[in-house]
């Protein structure tokens, strides 16, 4: 749950700020059963601050996830975006709504905020990737980030 009040033209404006990585030679490392970077991120006006993450599961493979967290002023984070692997099922629980497993993009909304759930709780399947590295691709595009080499999924020859 969020603390944060952010309507959905606040975070339609997080995520279009053009932003910059600050640290785009950071290492992997392993955190328990995944491997996790993470990027310092500003904005090009100085006066937000995110962090860009990913993290692979060592165990399985469609269990990843890239995403960007804002850091509010009084210190809390609230994650905006997170593109997902393919490893479980999602459930919207606002809308009722539930996908099989498939790539997902979930997104902070106001109403989610509103409910008392995760701010990124809505999330909606997606065709644009199937790994880790098209999730970040899709993350830098999606919130306007640059600075970091990122690279579009490979077309899938065998689907």
């Amino acid at each position: 749950m969020s603390l944060v009040a952010l309507s959905d033209a606040q975070i339609d404006e997080f995520l279009a700020c053009p932003k910059r990585v600050g640290n785009p030679g950071s290492k992997p490392r392993v955190d328990g059963k995944h491997v996790r970077r993470d990027f310092r991120v500003s904005s090009d006006d100085g006066r937000h601050e995110f962090i860009l993450f990913t993290r692979q599961s060592v165990l399985i493979s469609d269990s990843y996830s890239a995403g960007l967290r804002w850091k509010a002023k009084t210190g809390e984070e609230v994650i905006l975006l997170r593109c997902n692997g393919s490893d479980h099922a999602h459930r919207n629980a606002v809308e009722r709504h539930e996908f099989t497993a498939q790539p997902h993009v979930h997104r902070a909304t106001e109403r989610y905020i509103l409910a008392g759930r995760r701010a990124e709780s809505f999330a909606q399947t997606t065709q644009t990737y199937r790994t880790l590295a098209g999730a970040l691709n899709e993350l830098v595009r999606i919130a306007n980030i640059s600075g970091l080499e990122t690279r579009p999924e490979e077309p899938d020859l065998f689907a």
